[in-house]
């Protein structure tokens, strides 16, 4: 690596690791104060808490990615424009891209650890930190109540075109109350509606308890007379922990298991909430590579810093600049959830325009 390279990515590397030592350091000390009543009143202990704070590292770290190497962006080349070592550089006859590309391959670097953190690690840190969050707020007198944990007014969308309704789901004993299930066509049409008082998970079977069976035409009407039976073996595949699973977000599953409930979900004919999905899945694909997209975001406005304006002045910059980079986003997600964009063209509109807005302002300086 050549001196110049070492001397620029030296700069980089240090300041946006104290960025994100600082900005966690910041979000603990926030979260601990407005948290401070529900800790000392349920004497939560300084393990569960060292817990709690070492798992959500992961979900803080892929938030705080993208404005670190921002930050850092801008300060690292406003200060070499501030002591006129751009100047020089450009005179040696180096141009702005070769001049950056430490600091873009770093950005790749940093895009694609955010991409497997993500993935790997996010999902479980969401899953533990609400747990241990809950655990604080409700105290250890709600540790011995586990075993009677009920899941109240669950709805699935199942294989072979199912919607579950369940009012009440005990994960501990595989059992549900007040279960409905209505089976449809592929034009949506509504085929058959089953209704049980309670199901009960055993040897890899649902048996359902006082359930009836209504059968339908595709006029919505009853064409037989509805069947009773005080006790059914149903053939559903889902199991309880299908049950359990469909109560995740899209954001505390991995790519694999949300990519496996859309294609669940592909035939039963729910449009919106397939899209919404889809929207979520390709954002898990193009979310991380803001870091690298930012960074060209910020080459150029760091160029442009006037030769006092270095400490303060990159930090203002920064913020604008991400700002304007989420609301952008949040736009084009908002439009693709509303069904105007495709759910990938919504998930990578905003990150495509930074990049070529990004280029052509890297360009035009060159």
């Amino acid at each position: 690596m050549r001196i110049l390279d070492r001397y620029i990515l030296k700069s980089v590397i240090g300041i946006f690791l104290s960025c994100i030592f600082f900005f966690l350091f910041l979000y603990v000390i926030i979260d601990v104060l407005s948290h401070l009543d529900d800790i000392l009143k349920q004497q939560t202990h300084l393990t569960i808490l060292i817990q709690y704070y070492l798992s959500y590292i992961p979900i803080m770290f892929v938030q705080i990615a993208p404005f670190s190497c921002l930050l850092s962006t801008i300060y690292t080349f406003s200060k070499l424009n501030h002591n006129n070592e751009i100047i020089a550089m450009r005179a040696s006859g180096l141009s702005i891209f070769y001049i950056t590309k430490t600091v873009l391959v770093f950005g790749a670097i940093i895009s694609l650890l955010v991409f497997w953190v993500n993935d790997r690690f996010v999902p479980q840190s969401i899953s533990i930190t609400q747990k241990i969050k809950t655990q604080i707020e409700q105290g250890e007198k709600k540790k011995s109540d586990g075993k009677e944990k009920v899941i109240n007014n669950l709805t699935m969308y199942g294989l072979r075109n199912r919607l579950f309704f369940i009012n009440k789901f005990y994960p501990a004993t595989n059992t549900m109350e007040g279960i409905t299930i209505l089976e449809q066509d592929e034009q949506q049409n509504l085929t058959k509606k089953i209704v049980a008082n309670k199901g009960v998970y055993e040897d890899r079977l649902w048996k359902f308890y006082h359930s009836i069976t209504y059968n339908f035409n595709l006029n919505g009407q009853i064409i037989e007379e509805p069947l009773y039976l005080k006790e059914e073996i149903m053939t559903i595949p889902e199991g309880p922990k299908d049950f359990l699973d469909q109560r995740q977000l899209p954001e505390s599953m991995t790519i694999a298991q949300l990519d496996t409930y859309i294609w669940k979900l592909s035939k039963s004919g729910a449009t919106n909430v397939i899209r919404n999905l889809k929207i979520d899945l390709y954002q898990k694909f193009t979310s991380p590579f803001i870091s690298l997209i930012i960074i060209l975001l910020g080459i150029p406005f760091s160029l442009m810093l006037h030769k006092r304006a270095t400490g303060l002045s990159s930090i203002g910059i920064s913020i604008i600049v991400g700002f304007l980079y989420y609301i952008l986003d949040a736009i084009c997600i908002a439009i693709g959830r509303g069904g105007v964009l495709s759910p990938f063209v919504a998930a990578s509109l905003s990150h495509v325009t930074g990049l070529i807005f990004s280029l052509c302002l890297i360009n035009s300086m060159s």
